[in-house]
């Protein structure tokens, strides 16, 4: 017996409901656990990135040299490997650093009077001082420290954690970054970009710039409950459209998700982003009571709101639009730039420890890389891929200790040397995910987020 298009679809329309019924159990299962996969028993269930976009100088923060002032104003000593640079400038001589360098806490960590309060949280900090990537410029360095790559394409770090762990809120994002200004990273929304896994896994951007987190997050009070329903069953008909004459594209399929996302947040995300709800105090532990602080103290203090919610990886950029860049007067770039995210980073350091949220958050700070003992401009440093420091705390990580090391000038990592690919694998590790089982398959091969490289190293869990 023949039966048309139409009456075979409204026959089995009935069984739609058994489809949407099995995913809501299984959904509300995967919920129930937090998870999705998991390799081995994860230390860290969530994950706030503290972005310090441009290269923040490790020379004048955390790795102190004193054979470089010793001798400042002298060429690069023979035995040293001059490298290859942005710039390119070649024989410039080396840059003091006039830092005051205090050892802190039981640990004995150092760090300079530029980061005062970050200073205070160093028994809970693992400072690794031998990273070294690829990317000598930003839009390549910035690329890399989120994909794991020096070349657009691939999923960001947080793409491949919300396919592999999933949602622990359905009603908040899984992936969220905030920026400290109204601009935006070099190569922008490709830093936080699913790549070639389905759009829905990128990022959710929330403003952190003084506007209002989410836009657009209540229908218009003059809107009728009629015509709200009649445009959504318009919207829905165009989108099936669509989707019948294109299959083979998920951005359609990310921006239905993002628009259900939407409706769903309407309930939970403005309690979640509510900065009146917390206290003074809080507030102040933030900085969000001075100038200075307040942007980046605002988006710490919504970065923790968010993860204690259920947001499983947030990023911070600090410097929006490669403001840490420092070529030229870095005395000046740096104390502005450390002033407004020192305090902020140590509050939310404070914070989560105090509320039992940061032995389970994993709480990374760090740039695209880090800056030359060489100077350029006669009062700034260029870019230094070789070696340069980020730092991790709480989310398993043993604090009050440092890994690795750079040369006498902090120019090579020459010691426990920890690629991006081996940064991204010590993540995923936390999280309980193995960088080399967790795959996803493209065009016919599996791909992995480190590209079939890095390892994790064990001594960040003191091992």
């Amino acid at each position: 017996m023949f039966t048309d298009r139409r009456t075979f679809l409204q026959q089995s329309g009935v069984g739609f409901g058994a489809v949407a019924l099995q995913w809501m159990l299984s959904h509300e299962r995967a919920l129930a656990s937090g998870r999705r996969l998991e390799h081995h028993a994860a230390r860290a269930k969530r994950v706030i990135w503290l972005f310090m976009e441009g290269g923040p100088s490790h020379l004048d923060l955390l790795d102190p040299k004193p054979l470089l002032n010793r001798l400042a104003g002298k060429p690069l000593p023979e035995g040293f490997k001059e490298p290859i640079t942005a710039m390119g400038e070649k024989g410039s001589p080396l840059l003091p650093a006039p830092r005051t360098w205090k050892q802190h806490g039981q640990s004995g960590l150092w760090a300079s009077e530029w980061m005062p309060h970050i200073a205070t949280c160093m028994d809970d900090i693992a400072v690794i001082r031998s990273c070294w990537t690829n990317g000598i410029n930003h839009s390549g360095g910035v690329c890399q420290m989120n994909t794991c790559t020096n070349v657009a394409g691939r999923p960001s770090l947080g793409a491949w954690v919300d396919y592999g762990l999933g949602s622990s809120n359905d009603n908040l994002p899984s992936f969220v970054v905030m920026c400290d200004s109204k601009g935006r990273p070099v190569n922008g929304p490709r830093n936080w970009g699913s790549g070639f896994m389905p759009a829905s896994h990128q990022a959710v951007r929330l403003h952190g710039h003084g506007q209002a987190p989410i836009s657009d997050l209540h229908a218009p009070k003059d809107a009728k409950a009629s015509r709200e329903v009649a445009k959504r069953d318009l919207i829905h008909a165009f989108n099936a459209s669509h989707a019948a004459r294109y299959p083979q594209q998920s951005e359609l399929e990310a921006r239905i998700r993002s628009y259900e996302l939407a409706y769903r947040m309407q309930a939970e995300a403005p309690e979640a982003v509510d900065l009146s709800q917390e206290s003074d105090a809080t507030k102040a532990l933030y900085g969000l009571d001075h100038r200075d602080t307040q942007a980046f103290g605002r988006n710490c203090l919504l970065a923790r709101r968010l993860v204690e919610r259920g947001v499983r990886f947030v990023q911070l950029y600090s410097g929006t639009g490669s403001k840490w860049d420092s070529h030229a007067g870095i005395e000046k770039n740096h104390a502005r730039l450390c002033r407004s995210m020192d305090k902020p980073v140590a509050g939310l350091l404070k914070d989560l420890k105090r509320r039992g949220l940061l032995e389970e958050t994993l709480v990374i700070w760090g740039g695209e890389f880090g800056r030359t003992p060489m100077s350029e401009k006669g009062d700034g440093r260029d870019h230094n891929p070789t070696g340069f420091s980020i730092w991790m705390a709480g989310g398993g990580v043993k604090g009050g200790q440092t890994i690795g090391a750079t040369d006498e000038l902090g120019l090579y990592a020459v010691e426990d040397r920890m690629h991006v690919h081996d940064i991204h694998a010590s993540i995923l590790h936390l999280l309980g995910l193995d960088n080399m089982t967790l795959t996803y398959d493209h065009k016919g091969r599996p791909e992995r987020p480190t590209i079939n490289e890095g390892a994790f190293n064990p001594k960040l869990i003191g091992a």
